[in-house]
């Protein structure tokens, strides 16, 4: 028997019935040590650029980036060059990922469609997709298309691949399962084999949009006129190194972002496995 913090008595199975309660708490809670090393990163930083030894040419201090950062903001020119940012990305990846998703499933669920899309599919997956980009300015011209095509194609490969795998990893024996109980291809295909084969494609989701975010930076350093990367080679032409930082961090928290949104998406896909 134990006493609670209200002063009831407890019972054993009741009390480790708490214990556990606390603990599930506790794990939902962020960890605050994680931001130690930051922290001390950006600490040191600003005394290497108080005390000179980091020029503010090469590098400006994290009070100027922050300040800079505020009055971008203020200015509307940050938001602007977000929205068209988020909207590039936004396109490019609903385009690539339908892309994927469509030749993953046909190459999974049929042989004759493993034949016919996996070899191609897998020789132009090899090609350095950002030395691309001199061929896309002559086949799109140097408007949206190049930058959004360019992320569509960083997108489409590792998801593909992992929904070919997902698809093509499903266990054996859960398929003869399904044969021996009576279901049709269709209740296979919707209730075992697509179910199983998740946890991979949401594993190329994460490195897909990951992928999508270093597109985008390049695509937007080549003829951009709006957006986060014209906004940092913008700044680099004046020398300000404030205002690529901000620019590159805007990168970084929206990369984290929607890495964050499709582990969410997983942990509610996935509580089946728990």
């Amino acid at each position: 028997m134990t006493v609670s913090s209200a002063g009831v008595l407890l019972r054993p199975e009741n009390a480790a019935e708490d214990s556990r309660t606390r603990a599930r708490k506790r794990a939902r809670l962020p960890d605050l040590r994680r931001w130690i090393s930051p922290l001390a990163l950006i600490l040191l930083w600003q005394l290497a650029s108080s005390s000179g030894v980091l020029p503010p040419e090469k590098l400006s201090s994290p009070l100027t980036v922050l300040q800079s950062g505020i009055d971008t903001a203020r200015s509307g020119e940050l938001g602007d060059a977000f929205a068209v940012s988020v909207g590039r990305v936004a396109i490019g990846f609903l385009l690539g990922a339908a892309v994927a998703m469509l030749l993953g499933i046909a190459a999974g669920l049929s042989r004759w469609g493993d034949v016919l899309i996996d070899p191609p599919v897998q020789m132009l997956r090899t090609l350095p997709f950002l030395g691309l980009i001199p061929l896309f300015i002559l086949w799109f011209g140097i408007g949206e298309a190049p930058k959004i095509v360019l992320v569509a194609l960083g997108v489409a490969f590792p998801l593909y691949l992992n929904v070919h795998s997902g698809i093509r990893n499903v266990d054996d024996q859960i398929i003869e399962a399904t044969t021996a109980l009576g279901f049709t291809r269709t209740e296979r295909l919707w209730h075992v084999v697509l179910p199983a084969a998740v946890p991979q494609p949401l594993v190329g989701l994460r490195q897909s949009l990951g992928i999508a975010w270093l597109a985008l930076i390049v695509g937007e350093t080549v003829n951009a006129d709006a957006g986060l990367g014209y906004l940092i080679n913008n700044a680099r032409e004046f020398l300000r190194t404030d205002v690529i930082v901000v620019g590159l961090i805007v990168y970084a928290i929206l990369g984290l972002a929607t890495d964050a949104l499709v582990r969410l998406i997983e942990r509610r896909a996935l509580r089946w496995r728990a």
